[in-house]
Order: C-alpha cells, then structure tokens, then sequence
C-alpha cells in the first residue's frame, strides 16, 4: 500500500481551513491541522471539517491543538497570523524535519520567518476569501487562485511545488506552480496595504474606503509608493491594482479586511508585514515610502491606545 502524502496545516482560521478541507478530500492525501482554537479543533477531529458557501462538503481532516503530535509531513502550510509564524513553525519542527513548507500568509517577511526553521521554503499567495461561521465550519466566500514559487534564498526544489499546486487543484483550489512568485505576492500585499490600513484607522468597509474622494486619493497615492518599489526590485504584478480597487468597489463593496477586524477586537494587526514590509523594501532598495510609513505609524498609535486607555481606568 502506497504511504499517504501528508500535509500538516499551521492556523486553522478561514484560509487554513480552506487549504486543509480540499487538500483532504483528494485521495491519497493525509491531512493534520493544528491551532490553538480548542472548541474549531474539537468539532473538526469529532466530525470533519464543514465548508459551505461556494462549496458545500465535508472533509476528513486530523486536528490538533498541539504541535508536537503532528506525525512526519512531507508538506507543511502555514496559515497563521504573520504574528505568530515563527512560533509556529518552531512549535511543528520535528513534523515538518523533512517538508516543503509554503507560507499562504498575508504580507511580506514571512517565508524569512520559515526558513529560519526549515530549509525548503516555497513562497505562495492567495486571493481566496472566506470566514470561520462556527467551530469546524468554514464559509468559502469568494473562489480566487493561488500561486506557489520558490523562496528564493532557500527555494523547495521545483517539483515539490508542482505536486502541492497540483493536489490543491485536484481538491478544487486552483494553484498554480510558478518561476517567481513575486509578481503575484506583491499583487495582493499592494492591494491590502493600500485599503487595509485606512479602512482600520476609519473603521470603513473597502469600498466606503475606496469611494470616499479624500480616502481613495490615499489609496491610489499608497499604490503608486509601492509601485515605484515594486519598479526598483525589479517585480512585475499579475494585475493593476487600480483595477483590483475597481473590481473591489463593485464586487466586495461592504468587506472588513482583517486589519479592520482585528482593530475592531482590539488584536494585534498585520500592519508591520503589509505596509511595514513595503517600506522595508523600500529603505533597503532606496526608494522612500513616507505614506506608508505615515500608516505602519497611526496603526501602532491605535495599538497603543488600547492598553493605555485602560492603564488610565
């Protein structure tokens, strides 16, 4: 008998649980996830992992809320909260010894984090959306693809991306195995860092943020800061990201990104890895950002408001 490919999935939030519910319904794949959530683990190891909304299924998914039970993988897929990765991928290490591990996280920095612990790192993007309805329940709100490249300082060799692009297609999540996956990276971390933040510090939905006269000349003048980084390091997007806005506007009009969510419960935001990681980019190649600079800095005064508006109470 053929040995299972198994997958462990790190963060079994909506992206997570999307990845983990089509990879398990492929035959001959084994699917592990893990995540702190007890209640999501619980209701998914007792009855499978539900996904409704575009699909409508349920798969067989192994669940953990403790790292070190992951049996050997020979795939890893991290979805946790820019935040946590490192942690995480140090809590798998022993699981994830011999993996291809992809980072499918928002922002820039990420795959760095990985290949701190592994050494065959593979750089991927999304631009599925999707929500966590109820523990061990995943509504897939909007279908999109994926690309997976290698990360270039520490690369998975080209046909362990092929075969995990090729089973997440087999499942139903279309991913394609790419040279460079920059372009398509860059692509959404553009996008996201420039509607993001503002709709956080505003608490507007995307297409409030991208309607409003004044927000949408922020919006565009953050894109055009990331291009000319993007221009500079030599990365070409998948798409103009003033069509994204467009499309946004008319397809996703009342969208709370996470960044807003996560201001809205007083969590941490990704702020640091979407803007932060385009003006890194930028002090590094020498191309000034000072609109995302301006943003990384009203986030954490936000941040920062919280825990001092309570030390004052």
């Amino acid at each position: 008998m053929t040995a299972p490919v198994r997958v462990a999935v790190l963060g079994c939030g909506a992206i997570g649980s999307l990845y983990a519910a089509h990879l398990a319904r492929v035959p001959g794949v084994e699917v592990w996830a893990v995540d702190p959530w007890e209640e999501h683990i619980a209701a998914i190891e007792r009855s499978g992992l539900r996904v409704t909304g575009a699909a409508d299924f349920v798969a067989p998914v192994r669940a953990v809320t403790d790292a070190s039970l992951l049996p050997d993988c020979d795939f890893g897929i991290v979805a946790t909260k820019a935040l946590h990765t490192l942690a995480a991928v140090r809590a798998a290490r022993d699981a994830l010894r011999d993996a291809a591990v992809v980072s499918v996280q928002n922002g820039l920095g990420n795959e760095e984090a990985v290949a701190e612990v592994v050494q065959r790192v593979i750089r991927g993007s999304i631009v599925t959306a999707g929500a966590i309805t109820a523990p061990g329940t995943v509504s897939y709100d909007a279908p999109g693809d994926s690309w997976f490249g290698p990360f270039e300082p520490s690369p998975a060799p080209t046909d362990e991306i092929e075969t995990l692009a090729s089973l997440l297609t087999r499942g139903g999540l279309r991913t394609h195995a790419v040279a460079d996956a920059r372009g398509p990276q860059w692509t959404k971390v553009v996008f996201n860092a420039a509607t993001s933040a503002p709709a956080a510090l505003t608490g507007l939905s995307v297409g409030q943020v991208c309607t409003h006269p004044e927000l949408r000349a922020q919006v565009d003048a953050l894109i055009a800061e990331a291009l000319a980084v993007c221009a500079v390091a030599g990365i070409e997007l998948i798409r103009d990201p003033h069509h994204a806005v467009d499309e946004a506007i008319g397809e996703a009009y009342w969208h709370r990104p996470s960044m807003l969510q996560d201001v809205a419960a007083r969590r941490l935001t990704e702020v640091d890895v979407l803007n932060g990681g385009i003006a890194l980019e930028g002090a590094r190649l020498g191309v000034a950002t000072p609109l995302h600079d301006a943003m990384v800095a009203l986030v954490h005064g936000l941040e920062s408001s919280w825990t001092t508006t309570s030390a004052a109470h």
